[in-house]
């Protein structure tokens, strides 16, 4: 998984009835683009993922 900052990422709940969480990455600590990433999530939140199978990265004009 490679992303920049700016990207923003999609986070699909893991369990039934679990809603998605759609963010905004604000830092990149890997090198070259990967994990793991500091994310800026729509409630306000910061937090530093490494994401999953359940993400998806978008760029910036998705």
């Amino acid at each position: 998984m490679h992303a920049t900052v700016g990207d923003r990422i999609l986070v699909h709940g893991r369990t039934v009835g679990a809603g998605e969480q759609q963010g905004e990455i604000i830092e990149v600590r890997g090198e070259n683009g990967e994990p793991p990433y500091v994310v800026r999530f729509s409630d306000g939140h910061e937090s530093l993922i490494f994401p999953g199978s359940d993400c998806e990265i978008g760029t910036q004009q998705d």
